[in-house]
């Protein structure tokens, strides 16, 4: 059974952001869909009963007793077997009050169904009432992977025949599916709207968990194993476990492998909170309150040696223990010390999630958000964060410590339970936790064709030196960084002064290594945030030559503009571009005009090359220059012997009859090599003039993320920049917007 068939052509993705798309249309349109193909007929199905609450009633005569109404409970033979509850698709069905308040429904006496679901549109979760795990989680978007498993339990042909038969393995598809999928559309980014990476800890970049899951469940399939070789903050490993897939996270950085590590560590609310409680009343016994108490406390507790480790050139001190006044340093010294008193190690690992939370507030970098401070009297970020560099606050707020953890622990909390359920499925699953690998993408410890999906989000050059940076909180965790660290990090510049080429060379041997441990007609998704072409044509040129198609790239927005983008609104991109490859079997391969590209490649080369460079071409214009050329190359007398007519190279190109040009098709590549300047130039030209004829001004992100996916083949001129083309050719207008200088006050094509 298929959504389709199910559900016929609703948009999952669209429905998540319908405000019209409420509890009664979950139940309606889908819901009863569901119910009916299980083969529960009108008369077996009971909507809406009124059930009296066995112990609570209202009122001061004691008359008026509450009602508990399931949506719907599903009968064999007048005996209930499943009560179903609805919820609006921005609920969390798994929160705990709805799973107790459906599960009090099931366990009613006038109901004593067998198994209990939650459903809100995206998600469906299935209970037998005895046992207090789920049986299925699942999204409803991939519901033809489940329902071999969902009906073998509640359709009535198998609760009356007790015939719950099934494998642990869901239905698959052929590598014909994989060969067949599309790119996804732009998502409505929606970053706050889970609670397992928002606001647990801070990182440098992290890609929305929304877009993460999207892209996952539309390239892979449920147990398929997905890889993020740059892990960062782990979004991918834990999405790829929500969504019911193995999961692989690879990064160099220790504070990525720990950050990852802690979220996945199981632990119960229980154990959480009672450690919580005790490291809380000791914390306060012992917390040193004069300058008495905190020169004790700096000799009674162990500082970390990391303390003593030079930072960046760029901060404002030297060394990480200046980072922190002697108050911050005996108090996060202290907590520190209780928490190391645990023995759990998945205990001590969320506990030390938490203290590293703290350490973000808790130094002389921390600055706060006036808007936020004014209204929740507490807000802001650590310095490297915020301005990739450690920039002592003009102003150093004083944060308490306790209040500070215990904000920590509540959002820490909140995610580990919103995990529970998928983590637990994943331990019986697959037998253990996600893969956390501490390594570097150019060394994949992974066997060869053994990936099912890449999804990745790599460094970009000099953008953000993530060793560097993490100095602060890898010094607190005792976490080792070694000079070969440093020299494997794919980056440019930064205190190693590691060089272009060098960071060239190391995004390229990813790439080369990403195609080798993915199988054949697999995706690999490359989230490219760059303004550079040049970057682009390496990511893009090594994939290819690596044995990648190149299948298109999509222009996401991140949903947010970033204190950076502000900051520097030409240097920073505020959206991105999902770069999307295919691995396959007989790859294209890039040819060059001096090594065998045969004579239909250089006519067109030759005939986009005119048009490029005056932006439009007439069919005279086109045949001289191809005259010209191939008196240049020798080529002469074979163009008129294969190809007499140039119709059949000009079927590539729109002809507009007004102005009698050929033009690239719009949205369409270049075929051949010409210079990037004249590519980034006629593109730009085209862009600008199609927002003119809407009436528009085009912004720097959008001309970016359009124009980028269409820049391809030759070399790029050293710190060569699509704003240093824009501005030749075009003006500033209005808050951002850019619009084609007039005619005289420029030479377009010199």
């Amino acid at each position: 059974m298929t959504k389709e068939q199910l559900f016929g052509n609703i948009n999952f993705e669209a429905l998540k952001n319908d405000a019209n798309f409420k509890e009664d249309s979950v139940r309606e349109v889908m819901i009863l869909p569901l119910i009916k193909a299980l083969g529960y007929e009108d008369d077996a199905i009971e909507r809406s009963k009124s059930l009296k609450h066995p112990f609570l009633k209202v009122g001061s005569n004691k008359k008026v007793a509450i009602k508990l109404i399931p949506d719907y409970l599903l009968k064999i033979d007048d005996n209930y077997v499943v009560c179903l509850d609805a919820k609006a698709p921005n609920i969390h069905i798994l929160d705990n009050d709805h799973i107790e308040q459906v599960y009090s429904y099931s366990a009613h006496t006038e109901v004593r169904a067998t198994y209990f679901a939650l459903c809100n549109g995206v998600q469906f979760a299935l209970w037998r009432r005895e046992e207090s795990k789920p049986l299925l989680v699942f999204n409803l978007n991939e519901i033809e992977y489940y329902w071999q498993r969902l009906f073998c339990y509640i359709s009535p042909y198998s609760i009356i025949s007790d015939n719950v038969i099934y494998t642990q393995t869901e239905l698959k598809h052929d590598d014909s599916w994989y060969k067949s999928r599309k790119l996804p559309k732009e998502i409505q980014v929606k970053k706050r709207a889970v609670k397992r990476h928002f606001g647990v800890h801070g990182y440098f970049t992290r890609q929305s968990w929304d877009i993460v899951q999207t892209y996952i469940e539309n390239f892979s399939q449920p147990s398929d194993v997905v890889l993020d070789p740059f892990g960062g903050s782990g979004v991918t490993a834990i999405e790829a476990m929500m969504s019911n897939r193995e999961a692989i996270h690879l990064d160099l950085n220790p504070l990525s492998i720990f950050m990852t590590e802690a979220l996945l560590a199981p632990i119960t609310e229980e154990e959480l909170t009672t450690a919580f409680v005790a490291i809380k009343e000791q914390f306060k016994k012992f917390a040193p309150k004069t300058d008495e108490d905190v020169e004790k406390a700096l000799k009674k507790y162990p500082l970390p040696k990391g303390l003593r480790l030079a930072l960046p050139k760029d901060a404002d001190v030297a060394i990480v223990g200046e980072l922190f006044t002697k108050q911050q340093l005996a108090e996060l010294a202290l907590l520190k010390f209780l928490i190391k008193k645990h023995r759990n190690k998945n205990l001590q690992k969320i506990l030390l999630l938490m203290f590293s939370g703290t350490v973000t507030r808790v130094n002389l970098t921390y600055h706060v958000s006036t808007s936020v401070k004014a209204k929740t009297g507490f807000g802001g970020n650590a310095a490297a964060f915020q301005y990739y560099r450690y920039r002592i606050a003009k102003e150093p707020t004083y944060v308490d410590v306790l209040t500070c953890f215990e904000m920590r622990y509540q959002k820490v909390k909140a995610a580990k339970m919103e995990m529970a359920i998928f983590l637990e499925n994943y331990l019986i699953r697959y037998n253990g936790l996600p893969q956390v690998i501490q390594g570097t993408a150019t060394q994949l410890p992974l066997e060869d064709e053994s990936i099912d999906y890449i999804y990745t989000d790599p460094p970009y050059g000099k953008k953000i030196p993530y060793l560097d940076l993490s100095v602060m909180w890898n010094a607190w965790l005792d976490f080792e960084v070694t000079e070969e660290d440093y020299l494997a990090e794919a980056i440019e510049g930064g205190e190693h002064n590691q060089s272009k080429e060098t960071y060239n060379k190391l995004i390229a041997e990813s790439i080369r290594e990403m195609y080798r441990v993915l199988k054949y007609d697999r995706w690999l998704t490359f989230v490219f945030a760059h303004k550079d072409p040049e970057f682009w044509d390496l990511i893009k040129l090594t994939a290819e030559l690596s044995g990648f198609e190149y299948v298109g790239a999509t222009a996401q927005p991140n949903g947010q503009t970033s204190f950076k983008k502000r900051q520097k609104p030409f240097a920073v991109l505020s959206g991105q571009l999902m770069i999307s490859f295919k691995k396959v079997k007989n790859p294209r391969v890039w040819l060059s005009a001096n090594l065998g590209m045969d004579i239909g490649q250089i006519i067109l080369q030759t005939i986009e090359g005119v048009i490029a460079k005056n932006n439009g071409a007439t069919i005279e214009q086109i045949n001289n220059e191809l005259i010209i050329r191939g008196l240049e190359l020798g080529f002469l007398d074979l163009l008129k012997k294969e190809y007499e007519d140039l119709a059949v190279f000009l079927t590539d190109f729109d002809f507009e009859e007004k102005t009698e040009l050929y033009k690239i098709k719009k949205n369409t590549k270049f075929k051949t090599h010409i210079n990037i300047e004249l590519r980034i130039k006629y593109y730009l030209i085209s862009h600008l003039r199609r927002a003119e004829r809407a009436n528009n001004v085009a912004t720097f992100d959008e001309i970016v993320l359009n124009i980028m996916p269409l820049l391809k083949n030759g070399s790029t001129p050293e710190g060569q920049t699509i704003l240093g083309v824009l501005q030749e050719i075009a003006e500033q207008a209005g808050d951002g917007g850019w619009r084609l200088k007039q005619e005289g006050q420029r030479e377009l094509f010199n």
